[in-house]
């Protein structure tokens, strides 16, 4: 592509849910793309936690080899609210640094609801 940019994306924060889905196509599509996030050499940053579809790109993505930074809310790490973190975990003491944490960690974002991810941002 004519004047395309030279650089590569190295980290991609996936903002996505902490349910596994109503079909289990979207848990297989998770997975493949923690599979597709590691076969490119390109590491994950996620909310944290060991629910749902963020799970499955997390566990795909860490067995796949790549890093893996799970962004935490300290407050949700008291009892067993999220789960344990894959990879690496970074806590947080607001949404706001959550968030901020995120964006300062990745080169790109995917996220599949987009309508409920800049309701998010929106908000913090």
């Amino acid at each position: 592509m004519a004047g395309s940019s030279s650089h590569h994306i190295r980290n991609i924060c996936v903002f996505g849910g902490s349910s596994p889905g109503k079909e289990k196509e979207f848990l297989e599509s998770a997975n493949h793309l923690g599979q597709v996030l590691a076969e490119r050499k390109i590491h994950l940053v996620y909310g944290g936690g060991s629910l749902g579809l963020m799970r499955g790109v997390a566990i795909a993505a860490f067995l796949g080899g790549s890093q893996v930074l799970g962004v935490v809310l300290e407050a949700l790490t008291k009892g067993d609210i999220i789960g344990k973190t894959i990879g690496e975990e970074l806590q947080v003491s607001t949404m706001y640094d959550r968030l901020n944490a995120m964006f300062n960690h990745a080169d790109a974002f995917v996220a599949p609801d987009i309508a409920a991810a800049l309701k998010i941002f929106l908000e913090y």
